[in-house]
């Protein structure tokens, strides 16, 4: 399959790339690690007339420590780069741990990570991880620029609050508090496959041990990041016990969720999938927070 005919333009500059989406809005594509768009296209399920390509805009491929303990990625950040960063591995190690999952290596020696979150693919992990983070994304046009906070950023299937004439330009996530942990874990039918289901988690303990606060967010069972707000709720104040922890994960499951079925998996399995990996991603991520580890 060949994609239908486009105009193409490679700008060298934010303000050129900006200037190419005020001018043509709704009828250009951004084209970031090409991973997603390209097969699209190729198929004809998406017909962009225009093609803006961010590959020679050096200014968006950056990962950056930030003063509070947190890190600044540009969009067009390679995911390969961002799963080798020793400083992703120090101030983000939620990412770290997941970047490995995503896609194949040759995939992600390509794909960008703001390519990955402007996409807004439900299967994908790091969307999750943003809103799991408390993520931030910078969106510029013409006009300025705006922060969206990653749980905003989300409206529905491959939706997003980015308006034709925006581009997202970089990505913060904050760091992550004292007595904190964090895990991620998918099951997939083979290595590497779109996950039937993932689930990100990060927790913060108060200084007695009692659960602070939790971020338990789920891919492949929505629109979008699924965030299990009931679940943190139950845990909030609460010892982290075993009880406490499967009591979170069986209400993630039945009340946060309304998982579809699909060819790879029905409903009802995907709510087990989801139960079960609730319950060890909270477990392991309280253990990372008191340091047992």
């Amino acid at each position: 399959m060949k994609p239908a005919p486009f105009k193409y333009h490679a700008p060298e500059s934010v303000e050129e790339a900006l200037a190419h989406l005020a001018q043509y809005g709704f009828d250009a594509k951004v084209l970031a690690g090409g991973q997603s768009l390209v097969p699209v296209m190729n198929f004809r399920l998406a017909q962009p007339s225009v093609l803006i390509d961010l590959n020679r805009v050096p200014e968006l491929f950056f990962i950056r420590p930030d003063s509070n303990g947190g890190l600044r990625l540009g969009t067009m950040t390679r995911q390969a780069q961002v799963e080798h960063d020793a400083i992703v591995a120090q101030r983000a190690p939620l990412v770290h741990e997941a970047m490995p999952l995503v896609a194949y290596p040759q995939i992600r020696s390509r794909g960008t990570f703001g390519g990955s979150v402007a996409h807004a693919d439900p299967s994908a992990e790091i969307p999750a991880l943003c809103v799991a983070l408390k993520g931030r994304f910078r969106l510029c046009n013409q006009a300025g620029e705006r922060w969206v906070p990653a749980d905003e950023f989300y409206i529905a299937l491959f939706t997003t609050a980015l308006q034709p004439d925006e581009l997202l330009v970089e990505i913060a996530l904050p760091g992550m508090p004292p007595r904190s942990g964090w895990s991620f874990q998918e099951v997939s039918r083979r290595h590497h496959d779109f996950a039937m289901v993932g689930a990100a988690t990060a927790v913060t303990l108060d200084e007695t041990g009692l659960c602070r606060e939790v971020r338990l967010v789920f891919l492949s069972v929505g629109e979008g990041p699924v965030l299990a707000r009931q679940a943190a709720e139950v845990l909030r104040g609460q010892a982290p016990t075993l009880e406490a922890i499967r009591a979170a994960a069986e209400i993630a499951a039945n009340a946060d969720i309304d998982p579809g079925s699909d060819v790879h998996a029905s409903a009802d399995y995907r709510r087990h999938l989801a139960r079960v990996l609730a319950e060890r991603t909270l477990a392991q991520a309280f253990e990372r927070a008191t340091g047992e580890k």
